[in-house]
């Protein structure tokens, strides 16, 4: 990487989609980031590959950037003179842009790193982590509640079952298969199951990001007052519910999450940094399952397209 010049057009490498699907990404020369006044320029040492990027890839011509989840050393404070001081790790989300050797993130979405949290398990965390966050307040009161989770095997799905554990909810954790199962009752599930073989037990609160049957068989079982949140449709099916079930839950609440939007409106900096407090106290577990170099990600994409990883995949950055 080159250091960067005033006046000077110089370039970085970024992983770039190819028009071959959203596994076959290039390597290539991008120029250097040029900030606003309120992003900081990062140099990045990991990224994480959340499957909503694989799908958003597919469909993105040659030559296309991508990447949320990035961290990294400040190497460029923002001129606004908001947040971190160059020389800070951090961690962020910047938004389709992150696989890069450098990149410009805006401050309200970025935290400092305390040193005994790595890169590789900070990169997990932001977009599957201020999700599972947010989806939970949007259901509610956790504490003696039953939560739902639907999807839990995936890189959300593990951080919802740890945070409504920690909150004192009871989590029926909901998976595909057995071998998406692993590790759940661990992180603090009570009960983990398939989709063929969930408990009568109403659950109180639901969270979906399965979408389709999965989301109208999961309401169905609510209690009459409980809420559901959708934060994504996996399945790309449209949500078809019975007839009779507005007369059977007639005070149910259903919210659908944004991650994109609700970045739009609120600063993801203080979030971000009381997750990575969780983590650093052993409070949570950023599930990474596989890493390996940018360079050769595409086995690794693979298999996280093909929900053969359970937990989170990280690219580290660099030659």
């Amino acid at each position: 990487m080159s250091p960067s010049l005033t006046g000077i057009s110089l370039h970085v490498k970024a992983l770039l989609t190819t028009g071959h699907g959203p596994t076959d990404l290039r390597l290539a020369d991008i120029d250097e980031p040029s900030p606003r006044e309120d992003e900081a320029v990062v140099e990045v040492r990991a990224v994480s590959v959340n499957r909503g990027e694989l799908a958003h890839a597919e469909r993105l011509p040659p030559g296309s950037r991508l990447g949320w989840d990035v961290a990294g050393v400040v190497v460029r404070a923002a001129d606004d003179g908001s947040g971190p001081a160059a020389g800070t790790r951090v961690v962020g989300v910047a938004p389709s842009t992150g696989w890069a050797e450098r990149v410009a993130v805006p401050t309200r979405a970025l935290a400092s790193l305390p040193e005994e949290v790595r890169d590789t398990e900070a990169a997990a965390l932001p977009v599957a982590g201020l999700t599972a966050y947010h989806s939970l307040r949007k259901a509610g009161w956790l504490l003696g509640s039953t939560l739902l989770v639907t999807g839990a095997g995936g890189g959300v799905g593990r951080f919802l079952v740890q945070l409504a554990a920690r909150g004192g909810a009871r989590v029926i954790a909901v998976v595909g298969s057995a071998e998406r199962a692993v590790g759940l009752g661990e992180l603090g599930a009570s009960v983990v199951t398939t989709y063929d073989d969930v408990p009568d037990e109403l659950p109180d609160l639901v969270v979906d990001g399965v979408g389709g049957q999965i989301l109208a068989a999961a309401m169905d079982r609510l209690k009459p007052d409980g809420v559901a949140v959708a934060y994504g449709n996996a399945s790309g099916q449209p949500l078809t519910l019975p007839a009779d079930w507005g007369h059977r839950h007639p005070d149910t609440v259903f919210r659908r999450f944004s991650l994109l939007l609700e970045a739009s409106r609120t600063p993801m900096a203080p979030t971000l940094a009381f997750l990575i407090q969780l983590l650093a106290s052993g409070l949570l577990d950023p599930q990474v399952a596989a890493t390996a170099p940018w360079g050769e990600a595409k086995p690794l994409l693979e298999d996280l397209l093909h929900r053969r990883v359970n937990g989170k995949v990280v690219l580290t950055v660099g030659s």
